[in-house]
C-alpha cells in the first residue's frame, strides 16, 4: 500500500491538542495520541503542531527507541511537488561559492590593474 500524501496546506490544518500532526524529515506524522506521552510535555508538540518540526527533532537528539516509536504514528508524507529538494540546496551552495569566486577573482584582477597603471 502506497503512503498517503499531504500538502503543507494540508498538515498545517492539523494543529490542535485534539488534532495534531506534524512533518519530520519530509514525512506526516499524526502525534495526536502521543501527547500525554511526550517525555518532553505536550507543549513542546502542540508548539510543533502543523508545521515541519525537522529541525527541532534533531536539535534535541532523540534516541534510536524514540525514532522508531515515531513510525507508529506515521500517517504519510508531503506530496513530491512541495518537497525540499536537497540536491537543488546543494546545488545553489555551489553556485553561491562560485558567484562569491569569480566576484573575488574580478575583484584582485581590477586591484592588479590599479596597482600596475598607477605604477607606470
Amino acid at each position: 500500500m502506497s503512503e498517503k500524501k499531504f500538502t503543507y496546506a494540508q498538515v498545517r490544518e492539523h494543529n490542535e491538542a485534539a488534532d495534531l500532526w506534524l512533518i519530520i524529515d519530509e514525512k506526516v506524522y499524526d502525534v495526536t495520541k502521543f501527547l500525554n506521552e511526550h517525555p518532553g510535555g505536550e507543549e513542546v508538540l502542540i508548539d510543533a503542531g502543523g508545521k515541519d518540526a525537522t529541525k527541532e527533532f534533531n536539535d534535541v537528539g532523540h534516541s534510536e527507541a524514540a525514532i522508531e516509536q515515531l513510525e507508529t504514528y506515521l500517517v504519510g508524507e508531503i506530496v513530491d511537488s512541495e518537497k525540499k529538494s536537497k540536491s537543488s540546496s546543494k546545488k545553489n551552495v555551489i553556485l553561491g561559492a562560485s558567484s562569491s569566486a569569480a566576484i573575488a577573482l574580478g575583484a584582485y584582477i581590477i586591484y592588479k590593474g590599479y596597482k600596475y597603471f598607477k605604477s607606470t
